[in-house]
């Protein structure tokens, strides 16, 4: 299917299985005997990433402290180049997650960690690259070359690349038999959405939007709201539905868009509620999930597949984002593989 398409960008996405599933069938071994390493070696994780990769990093946060119990921290890269200030990390796993695994500054935090005898962990999609070279381990995605500006194989390799650590950290044979089938309803997502996107012309001349999630799919809202940023220059904010009540909810008047993302989970019942009290405000919802309760809400809805864990689900919620950002920046005749101002490896330091 991916190759019968014209653009880069819709055929990286529309690759997604087939990647994840390869990563699994060749990463598996290496991935297990990395956790066997690392097992006791460490007290808490810092992650130093960037961008896209950064929303990896959130998922990080509520998968490896959910199951793995261990405090998960966001480096503050500009500590280690430009303060010249780095923290203790000498009991910490660190782990960079870069695409590219080019950036500077992400490379100085995992260095940094090296020098004071911590553990170093790589995940990323050249295994040549600076940030390779100063981890201790590497976990490459092997995901091929990503072409498009925008990031979509590299981002949901990664999440896969992180739940398969953290199955094998916690040596949890159930999760990774649900892992393992992921790929499967990825394509089954795909199928769902073949013919809804057109959906998306509604939205053509919406300047700006919001973007709720929460738990594990708060990175999920962070990274579709990045994408529909990158791609069509619209304003959009991510926020958990918590921090949205918390002040930004006034900004909410008639038609104004939210995208909500609320697949089944323990957070369902709340994202539902808060819906309802929303839709009262006026907003105008775009629900993404795999239940009838939510989809039925939104005047746009795009479904997902059924079955998927919610641990598992911001792998599986990413794709009809994704497409939006997409299918958007085609309504503005933009440029999708290429977006004005950006380049495919941004270096920070």
């Amino acid at each position: 299917m991916a190759d019968d398409v014209d653009d880069i960008l819709l055929k990286e996405i529309l690759e997604q299985p087939t990647v994840i599933n390869r990563f699994f069938q060749e990463k598996n071994e290496l991935v297990s005997d990395i956790s066997h390493k690392l097992r006791g070696q460490f007290e808490y994780i810092v992650i130093a990433a960037r961008g896209t990769s950064d929303n990896a990093a959130r998922y990080a946060q509520y998968l490896l402290g959910s199951y793995n119990d261990f405090q998960v921290a966001l480096a503050t890269p500009s500590l280690f180049t430009i303060y010249q200030t780095p923290p203790r990390l000498n009991n910490a796993l660190v782990i960079g997650i870069s695409q590219s695994g080019q950036s500077p500054d992400i490379v100085s935090v995992l260095k940094t960690a090296q020098e004071q005898g911590g553990n170093t962990l790589a995940i990323t999609n050249d295994e040549k690259s600076p940030l390779a070279g100063a981890a201790d381990y590497v976990i490459p995605l092997g995901a091929g070359q990503e072409k498009a500006v925008a990031a979509t194989k590299t981002y949901s390799a990664s999440l896969a690349a992180l739940a398969l650590l953290s199955t094998h950290m916690a040596n949890d044979n159930d999760r990774l038999r649900d892992l393992l089938t992921l790929p499967e309803k990825l394509s089954e997502t795909m199928d769902l959405l073949s013919d809804v996107m057109d959906q998306t012309s509604r939205y053509r001349y919406m300047d700006h939007c919001v973007v709720l999630g929460r738990g594990f799919n708060y990175s999920t809202a962070y990274e579709i709201a990045l994408k529909i940023k990158e791609l069509t220059r619209v304003i959009t904010v991510p926020y958990s539905s918590a921090d949205f009540s918390h002040g930004p909810i006034a900004t909410v008047n008639k038609g104004f868009p939210i995208i909500v993302i609320a697949p089944s989970g323990k957070m369902f019942n709340h994202i539902v509620a808060f819906s309802k009290d929303i839709i009262k405000l006026g907003a105008e919802l775009i629900t993404i999930s795999d239940k009838e309760e939510l989809l039925d809400l939104g005047v746009t809805k795009f479904r997902l597949s059924n079955d998927v864990p919610e641990w598992l689900s911001p792998i599986n919620a990413i794709i009809p984002g994704q497409l939006f950002a997409r299918q958007l920046a085609n309504e503005k005749g933009l440029d999708l593989d290429n977006p004005e101002g950006l380049t495919k490896v941004t270096e920070t330091f």
